[in-house]
C-alpha cells in the first residue's frame, strides 16, 4: 500500500520496499473479507428492518459490491489508480443515494468501509477531498430527510463536523504512518544499495593494490633478476671469445645462482611471503649478500655499511628497505656508469631506521617527471609503511636514495 509511488515503479524483490509491498498484499484478503462482511450485514439488515423501497436499498448495495469487485479489488493499495478513482466514485455515489432512498439509517454501515477504502485507493489530497464531499453530502441528506427543527439541525452540524474532523484526522495520521514506513523502507534499501556499492569499490581497490603490489614485487625482484641473468650471459659470451674458461665457468656459476634465486623469488611471490633474501637471514645479511652479487655481476666496487646497534623491525619494513636497495642498485648496475657504490644501513636511537644507496656515476635530475617506475614505486612502499622517501642526485655528480621506515 504505497503512498505517493508512480505506479510503475513497484519495489524490488528481496528489498525491504518489496518485503513491505508484498506484506500489504497479504493483507488484502481479509480487507475483501471485511467489505464482504459489510455488504452481507447491510443486505441483510435491511432485509430484516423491511426498509422502505428495499428493492431500491438493495439494488443500492448490489451496485456497490458490482463496483468493488470490477474495480475496486484492482484499486485497491494504489495498485491501479484509475480504477481506484472508477470505484470511489461510483461506491460513494451509490451510497449517498442509499441512504437518501432508505431512512433507517442502516447503510451507514457501509461508511466504515467506504471512508478506509478511499484512503486506501486514492493519493492523500485527493481521499481528503473524497471525505469532505461524502461527509458534507451525508449531512445534507439527513437534513433532507430530517424535520429540521432548531435542535435537529444543531445536532446534525456537530455529528457532521465530528465525522468530518474525525475522518480527516485518523486518514491522514494512518496515512503518514504508512507514508513513514514506505520511507524507511526506501532509506533502508539506498543504505543496502550503498553499501553493496562500497563494497564493490572496495573490493576494486583491494584489486588494484594487490595488482600494483605484484607488480612492484615483479620489478624489484624478477625483473632485476632477469636483467643481471641477461647481463652475465653477454659478459660470458665476451670470456667465451677470448677464451678465458675461468671466466665463464665463474659468470655460468653466477648466472645459475642468480636463476635460483629469481625462482625462488616467484614462488613466494606466489605464497604472498617474505622476500626470499630475508628468509633465515637478518636484513644486514641480505644486504651484504646482495652488494656482493651487484659487485661480482658488474664489475664496481661495493661496500656495505652497517652503523648503530642492529634491532627487529616489522617485515613489512624490512622489505620495504631491502627492496629500496634492490632498486636502488638496479639502477646503479643499469644507469649510472659508476665505479663504487655504497649501501649504508643505519640504526639511530630514538629515530627512523635509515638505508641510503649512493654511487659516483653520472646522476640524473631527481625532478623530471619520468623519472621510471622504480623509485615511484619506492614512494608508494614508503607511504605504505608510514616511511620516507627521497632522492638527491645531480647530473655527473652521482646519486643517493634514502629511504627512512619507523621502528
Amino acid at each position: 500500500m504505497s503512498t505517493d509511488q508512480p505506479v510503475d515503479c513497484r519495489p524490488l524483490p528481496g528489498t525491504s520496499s518489496g518485503e513491505l509491498d508484498e506484506m500489504w498484499r497479504r493483507q488484502l484478503v481479509w480487507w475483501h473479507v471485511f467489505f464482504a462482511v459489510l455488504l452481507a450485514t447491510t443486505a441483510g439488515v435491511l432485509v430484516a428492518a423491511e426498509a422502505d423501497h428495499l428493492g431500491w436499498s438493495l439494488l443500492g448495495v448490489g451496485v456497490i459490491a458490482v463496483a468493488y469487485l470490477v474495480w475496486g479489488r484492482r484499486g485497491i493499495g494504489e495498485q491501479q489508480p484509475p480504477a481506484g478513482i472508477l470505484y470511489v466514485t461510483v461506491s460513494w455515489v451509490a451510497l449517498i443515494a442509499l441512504m437518501a432512498v432508505d431512512g433507517s439509517g442502516t447503510a451507514w454501515i457501509l461508511t466504515f468501509g467506504l471512508f478506509p477504502q478511499s484512503w486506501a485507493m486514492l493519493r492523500r489530497n485527493q481521499a481528503a477531498a473524497v471525505v469532505v464531499v461524502a461527509v458534507l453530502a451525508i449531512g445534507g441528506v439527513r437534513l433532507w430527510q430530517g424535520p429540521r427543527t432548531g435542535d435537529d439541525l444543531v445536532g446534525i452540524a456537530i455529528s457532521t463536523a465530528i465525522t468530518l474532523s474525525l475522518s480527516l484526522v485518523m486518514g491522514l495520521f494512518i496515512h503518514k504512518i504508512i507514508g513513514e514506513a514506505d520511507s524507511r523502507a526506501f532509506t533502508i534499501d539506498e543504505l543496502r544499495r550503498t553499501q553493496a556499492q562500497l563494497a564493490a569499490a572496495e573490493r576494486a581497490q583491494g584489486v588494484a593494490g594487490e595488482r600494483e603490489r605484484i607488480s612492484r614485487e615483479i620489478h624489484d625482484t624478477l625483473a632485476q633478476g632477469f636483467t643481471s641473468v641477461v647481463t652475465l650471459a653477454r659478459a660470458t659470451e665476451a670470456a667465451l671469445d677470448r677464451g678465458d674458461l675461468d671466466v665463464v665457468r665463474e659468470r655460468v656459476r653466477l648466472i645459475e645462482q642468480t636463476a635460483a634465486d629469481n625462482l625462488s623469488e616467484a614462488r613466494l611471490i606466489v605464497a604472498e611471503m617474505t622476500p626470499g633474501h630475508l628468509q633465515s637471514r637478518t636484513l644486514s645479511e641480505a644486504l651484504g649478500r646482495l652488494v656482493d652479487a651487484v659487485a661480482a655481476e658488474s664489475g664496481m666496487t661495493g661496500n656495505l655499511v652497517v652503523q648503530g646497534e642492529p634491532t627487529v623491525l616489522p617485515a613489512n619494513s624490512e622489505v620495504v628497505l631491502l627492496r629500496t636497495a634492490q632498486e636502488g642498485l638496479a639502477n646503479v648496475r643499469r644507469h649510472a656508469r659508476a665505479r663504487t657504490f655504497e649501501v649504508r644501513l643505519t640504526y639511530a636511537a630514538d629515530a627512523p631506521v635509515s638505508l641510503e644507496v649512493a654511487d659516483d656515476g653520472v646522476g640524473f635530475a631527481p625532478d623530471t617527471p619520468d623519472r621510471g617506475y622504480g623509485l615511484d614505486g619506492a614512494t608508494a612502499r614508503a607511504d605504505e609503511v608510514g616511511g620516507r622517501f627521497e632522492v638527491q642526485s645531480t647530473p655527473g655528480a652521482g646519486t643517493r636514495l634514502r629511504m627512512e621506515v619507523p621502528r
